[in-house]
This record gives structure tokens, sequence and C-alpha cells, in this order.
């Protein structure tokens, strides 16, 4: 993927209440968004209503028709061209965040745990 500081995407965390989490994921869903695509926007969204001037414009699909994906895709080739590898090497890290986010909720209901000894992840329970 090209070094181009406008286009790299980066890893944010944050920790919100269980009730929370589960608000935003239902209404990216309803959205046909990602998790990540719709706390990004949101995020946008509530930036424009505290600063008279934007550093970055807004996003310019707060609520797209199609999938996250898609809005990713768009995104990315607004700046330059990419090649296949290229575009999919900047859209798994999307793929990885979604990931990290599910066993991260999944630990927290301890359906699923870290397990050393077994070398990974291992169901323990709880309602899928």
């Amino acid at each position: 993927m090209p070094d181009d500081p406008d286009t790299e995407t980066v890893v944010v965390r944050t920790y919100v209440p269980a009730y929370q989490k589960e608000a935003w994921e239902s209404h990216a869903e309803d959205l046909d968004m990602s998790q990540s695509e719709f706390v990004r926007s949101m995020v946008q969204a509530g930036r424009n209503g505290f600063e008279s001037s934007s550093e970055q414009p807004p996003s310019p699909d707060a609520t797209p028709g199609g999938s996250g994906l898609e809005t990713q895709v768009l995104e990315l080739l607004r700046s330059e061209t990419y090649s296949w590898n290229e575009l999919l090497e900047a859209v798994s890290d999307d793929i990885e965040t979604q990931l990290e986010d599910a066993l991260d909720s999944l630990q927290s209901q301890d359906q699923v745990r870290y397990s050393g000894r077994d070398g990974g992840y291992i169901y323990v329970g709880g309602d899928v």
C-alpha cells in the first residue's frame, strides 16, 4: 500500500459500555456499514458540530447505500490508483479490526477466551 499519510489507515481503540457497543452495532447494521466505518462517520459528524471549520472534510458517505467495503474502496481510489494486491492489503486492515472487535466482545461476554495452553482462542460457552 502506498505510504501516503492522507490515505493510510491506522487502528484506533476505545472502550465503551456493552449496551452502547450493542446499540452502535445495531445502528451500523441498519446502515449496512462496518463498525469501523460507522464509528468513523459518527465521530466526524460530531466533530463537525463542535468546530466551525474542520481540518478534514466530512465523510462523503456518512450513510452509504452500499456496503462498508464499497465505501472504503471508493475512498482509497479517490486519491490514487491501486493494484489488486494494494487494495486487498488496504481493506484487510478493516477485516483485522472487525475480527479484533468481535473477539474483544466475545471475551467480554465470556463466550471465548484465549488459551496459551491450547494455542489460540477457544469457545467456553454462552449464547452465540
